[in-house]
């Protein structure tokens, strides 16, 4: 058995740094993620104004419950969370701020969340593209009420009003008509009430009262995201890993990637604060059916491992996939394609058909979970490279290191 430790998740800690910000006193996050991507959102917040102080195993956070301290411009570089959740964050402070990001962030649709604060009062204007980065805000604060959001293309939008809820004058009454991606907002959630936020679901409304967030030490568990990569190639290979961090517990909703792997014939053990996952052995892994939009970011990791199983591997209801950093269900069937693997698509599903894949290059799209997915297809395909495995820095810069050494 091999024991893998997984870096801090991005999701966890991109909400923790948002909290902290937000509260009435200094938080420290234990074992923070130290990516790209997390390390944007905290320059963000340090161009906002507030202070982060780090060590090598904590990030120390004061927080400013009135807001940012001053008029800013903040670059989003490709940080999704970064993009949706600060300028939440701005809008309940006072000043002038403006907010831009990457190529392939400005892409990426931010307009359910914007129309969303509009309707709460908020001064904002997209500068170019109409629901798209770059955007400016002309904050006064937000007194609340009641707001419609549609999040069917991501759960970031909701994320992001609950996060704002606690800091408006009167509270928030959110009424969602679409959700995708449903263990995110759990996450959210369970988090805003470790900082001192209840929050009340009835079906499809969310009420958030207000009166701020208090500071709290708050322990960063393993991405379950990344963890998926070393599952995956454990289950393909017949190896064994464990996972310490992740557990019964857990608040991260990938972790079910574990009972994808399960249903296809991984044996697998939950602990409370661990997860084994081994091969099948001998008779290799079998296809199935499954619908995987509350988990679509795992949907790369399985489409890579797809061809190796024993009968075809359909994956549904992944319509969401294709607004992420790439179109992820086009770019994974245009490089099992490259790999000479049978594939069909649709406007959500894509279906995989059994084939020993052929060498060739990787067309990542700067897309961090093509890459470190195709890495998962590599251990048995020698051969396989990448256009540009670089781009893993935005959620796991040491991945490859990480990776060769659990394959050795």
């Amino acid at each position: 058995m091999t024991v893998v430790e997984i870096p801090g998740s991005k999701s966890i800690t991109a909400r923790a740094l948002f909290l902290a910000a937000a509260a009435r006193g200094t938080t420290t996050l234990l074992r923070p993620l130290s990516s790209d991507d997390t390390e944007g959102f905290a320059e963000g917040l340090t161009r906002l104004g507030y202070r982060i102080d780090r060590d090598p195993h904590a990030w120390h956070v004061e927080g400013r419950p009135q807001g940012p301290a001053s008029d800013a411009e903040v670059y989003c570089r490709d940080g999704a969370t970064t993009a949706r959740f600060l300028p939440a964050l701005a809008a309940a402070g006072h000043g002038e701020f403006r907010f831009d990001a990457s190529a392939q962030m400005r892409r990426r649709p931010l307009g359910p969340l914007t129309e969303a604060l509009r309707s709460l009062g908020v001064d904002l204007r997209h500068e170019e593209r109409e629901g798209h980065h770059p955007l400016r805000i002309s904050a006064r604060g937000v007194r609340g009420g009641e707001v419609t959001l549609d999040a069917g293309l991501s759960s970031q939008y909701l994320t992001a009003l609950l996060l704002l809820g606690p800091l408006t004058r009167e509270g928030l009454r959110i009424t969602v008509t679409d959700l995708v991606s449903v263990p995110y907002v759990e996450i959210t959630l369970a988090m805003m009430r470790d900082f001192g936020v209840e929050v009340k679901r009835e079906g499809n409304v969310f009420t958030v009262p207000p009166g701020g967030y208090r500071a709290t030490t708050y322990a960063v568990e393993p991405d379950a995201s990344t963890a998926s990569y070393f599952f995956a190639a454990a289950a393909l290979t017949g190896r064994e890993v464990t996972v310490p961090g992740l557990g019964a517990g857990a608040l991260q909703g990938d972790l079910r990637f574990v009972e994808v792997l399960e249903r296809m014939g991984a044996r697998v053990r939950i602990g409370t604060d661990q997860v084994t996952v081994a091969g099948p052995g001998g008779e290799g892994l079998s296809g199935l059916t499954v619908a995987m939009r509350d988990i679509s970011d795992t949907m790369p990791t399985l489409a890579a491992i797809a061809p190796f199983a024993t009968g075809p591997v359909r994956i549904e209801d992944v319509y969401n996939t294709r607004v992420k950093e790439c179109d992820r269900l086009e770019a994974c069937a245009q490089n099992l394609r490259r790999l000479g693997v049978p594939v069909e698509t649709g406007r959500d599903w894509i279906e995989i058909r059994p084939a020993r894949p052929v060498a060739a290059e990787i067309a990542t799209f700067g897309d961090h979970r093509i890459v470190m997915s195709f890495a998962v297809t590599g251990v048995l395909t020698p051969g396989l490279t990448f256009d540009d495995p670089g781009c893993v820095r935005k959620t796991f810069p040491g991945f490859h290191q990480a990776f060769a050494e659990y394959l050795a």
